[in-house]
This record gives structure tokens, C-alpha cells and sequence, in this order.
């Protein structure tokens, strides 16, 4: 089936639609590298966690293999935690980002990665754009997932004034919340809010990304056009780490083989929904972002047999 895009009406991602899109899956014969490897940047001697939760739910969400790029100081820790993974440890600045023999370190792996999120944990915002700008050359046909501190490769310095906003040569996806997505744009945040689908369909094209613009009422808007909104979820998902693991189940489904949109509308409806089980089983506030890729299996394994 095509993807469903549309130019003029926004898609509901609901039932219908996720039972019309299918995401792709794996034969019955296939290894760990049909799966697709993910690989993880991110993390820092003050938040090593949010590249743990990031990376179990990129696992969760059915990817085959993990590496983990994270700073040396959180390294043994980071994979003690999570014993599936390659943990790499990169050198940090004082600020708390990686240096740029980052790009050295991870040259190995850029063949041979299906999908990369970069950002949850990281520090230095500046040091962070610089490393992402030297990353994308060779990432090309690799799925690009950029969170947090790594959408700062949008605030370019080395634009000419005047020279418009900076556009990514392939799309990625970037995963801002209103505060965010102000930042990013110089718009203030309260008229994001009044227009979230206007502003999120102007970045998608300008930016040439996958824009998930997240809120109570989620917008993704691709470069092409194509606008989905999703409503769901509850109040509960408003937590520390919830961010992390929604990216990390993005670059799940897309090193499965999902394309960049439709990985983030299943991502986004797999994170409310896994939020839902969790409120109805322990309340609707006081659930943590840890327990939420518990739920992705056992809803992926629902979603395959209602096609």
C-alpha cells in the first residue's frame, strides 16, 4: 500500500489507518540483521539514563542489533544496563558533549547502521551541531532520527544572514515540543501553539524533515506534505524520559525498514497507547518512562493480527 499522503487533509492516526499501513516485517527466516541495527548517541555524565531508556525502546520496538555511543564516563555503566548492546565510549568536552574525534570513532559503523538517533542526554548544544553536521555526509541511506539537543543543527550559525533556514540535503526526523520547536524557529511558543499545524508544515518543508511537533495533540508533517495528527494518550506520559523513549521507538521501526513518516506516526501511536495500558493498570499519574517500552512488544503483536 502507498503511504497514505495527502496535501490537503490531515490523517487521523487511529486504527483504520495503522491496520492500513503495516510496518515491515521480518521473515520467519530472517537473523538479527534483517531486523536492521540501531545505533544510539547520546547521553552524558549528568543524564546517562535518557540513552538507556531511548535504547530499550529502539530494542522493544523490534530492531535486531544495538550500539551505543555514549560519553566514557557513563560507558561500563550504560553497559552493564543494558547487556545487549555495543557500548562505545567517547571522549566528552567539559561542557558535556562528545569532541569532534567523535566522527573518527563512528566512521566504522556508518555503513553498517540501518537507523541513528542522535540526542537524548546529550549536553552542549553547540558542540552537539557541530558533531551532527560532520555525522550527516555519512549517513546517507541511513534513517536520521534527531531529539533533544541535537535539533540544534537547526540554529546553523554558518548561515549567511539572510540565507533562509538551514534544509538537511536528505530528510530526517526531528522531535520537538512546542518550547522547542520556538527555539528552534525564533516563533514564540504561545503562537506555535495557536497554529501547531501550520508551523509544523512550514518546518517539514523548509527543514526537508519529518517534523513530529509533540503535544496532547501530536503533529507529524513530512517534507512531501503529508499531514497526520494523533490524539490520545493521557497526562501521565508528561514525565521525565518519556521523549527519549518515544525517539528511541522511532529508530526501532525505522532500522525494521518503516520509512522515516510512517515510523514516527506508529512510534506516536505506540507511545500513547503503551501510556494508556499503563494508566489503566497503575493509575494515571506516577507511571515511569522506564516501564513504558515493556507495553511495545505485546502492541506490535496485537497490531500484526488485526491486519
Amino acid at each position: 500500500m502507498e503511504t497514505p499522503v495527502s496535501e490537503s487533509h490531515m490523517i487521523n492516526i487511529d486504527a483504520p489507518a495503522l491496520r492500513g499501513w503495516p510496518l515491515p516485517m521480518p521473515s520467519g527466516e530472517g537473523d538479527k540483521e534483517v531486523r536492521g541495527h540501531v545505533l544510539v548517541l547520546g547521553g552524558s555524565r549528568e543524564m546517562p539514563g535518557a540513552v538507556i531508556l531511548a535504547a530499550t525502546a529502539a530494542m522493544r520496538a523490534g530492531a535486531g542489533k544495538l550500539t551505543i555511543a555514549t560519553g566514557a564516563s557513563v560507558a561500563q555503566l550504560v553497559a552493564l544496563v543494558i547487556p545487549e548492546a555495543r557500548v562505545i565510549g567517547l571522549r566528552e568536552t567539559d561542557e558535556g558533549g562528545f569532541t569532534r574525534d567523535t566522527v573518527a570513532a563512528l566512521n566504522p559503523l556508518a555503513d553498517r547502521v540501518s537507523a541513528i538517533l542522535i540526542g537524548p542526554g546529550m549536553q552542549d548544544e553547540a558542540a552537539t551541531a557541530a558533531l551532527v553536521r560532520a555525522l550527516l555526509p555519512r549517513l546517507d541511506g541511513t534513517s536520521v532520527v534527531l531529539d533533544a539537543c541535537a535539533m540544534g543543527i537547526l540554529l546553523n550559525p554558518d548561515l549567511e544572514p539572510g540565507a533562509g533556514p538551514f534544509r538537511f540535503e536528505q530528510p530526517v526526523v526531528v522531535t520537538p515540543h512546542a518550547g522547542e520547536m520556538a527555539h528552534l524557529t525564533g516563533i514564540a511558543k504561545d503562537e506555535i501553539l495557536a497554529a501547531p499545524d501550520l508551523h509544523a508544515a512550514a518546518a517539514a518543508r523548509d527543514w526537508n524533515a519529518v517534523v513530529a511537533l509533540k503535544g496532547a495533540r501530536t503533529i507529524i508533517c513530512a517534507p512531501d506534505g503529508g499531514m497526520w495528527q494523533h490524539e490520545g494518550g493521557n497526562v501521565g506520559l508528561a514525565i521525565s524520559g518519556s521523549g527519549d523513549v518515544l525517539a528511541g521507538i522511532i529508530a526501532g521501526l525505522a532500522a525494521r525498514g518503516a520509512t522515516l513518516a510512517q515510523a514516527t506516526c506508529w512510534g506516536v501511536a505506540l507511545h500513547a497507547q503503551a501510556g494508556d495500558r499503563l494508566a489503566a493498570r497503575m493509575g494515571l499519574l506516577g507511571y515511569l518512562a522506564r516501564e513504558l517500552p515493556d507495553e511495545i512488544p505485546s502492541l506490535l503483536e496485537q497490531a500484526a493480527r488485526a491486519r
